[in-house]
């Protein structure tokens, strides 16, 4: 079976991967049938650039995509335009779509960033702030009661 997966390329502590089409059985780092992208996880965006034509036409032979590669082909479009191709849109649907869909992602993507950011401000400042332990009121009835009760 032939998969779409990740080549790991790049130097120590600097990795870049290259989006390959590769039979199921061969090592990660083995000889693939072909290349048809890259992504540098490096960059702020990552750089991911797909050779969109040659990822649909081994997608429509049965390739199948590992979870990672299927997440970038996601996000840039490419699983959305061979849906699309395949209901029969027209080529200027496909590609309204398309940038539709990136901006959203992209939108989404700065929307969670914030949010990281955010949490690790409210995490800085829960660690800074003093810590005030207070008895819990039920325990502070139930005292006396017990004991009274032992007098």
């Amino acid at each position: 079976m032939v998969k779409l997966r990740l080549r790991r390329r790049g130097r120590k502590k600097h990795p870049f991967y290259d989006i390959v089409a590769i039979d199921g059985r061969a090592r990660r780092d083995g000889a693939s049938i072909e290349r048809i992208g890259y992504v540098d996880p490096m960059t702020t965006p990552k750089h991911v650039v797909i050779e969109t034509e040659r990822a649909i036409h081994w997608l429509s032979v049965g390739a199948q995509p590992t979870d990672i590669v299927r997440q970038i082909l996601s996000r840039e479009g490419v699983l959305l335009r061979q849906h699309m191709a395949f209901k029969g849109a027209t080529p200027e649907e496909i590609e309204a779509a398309v940038v539709k869909h990136k901006e959203v992602a992209t939108a989404r993507y700065q929307r969670l960033k914030q949010r990281r950011v955010d949490r690790a401000k409210a995490k800085e400042e829960a660690a800074k702030a003093p810590v005030v332990e207070e008895a819990p009121a039920a325990a502070a009835e139930e005292a006396p009661t017990e004991e009274a009760a032992a007098e």
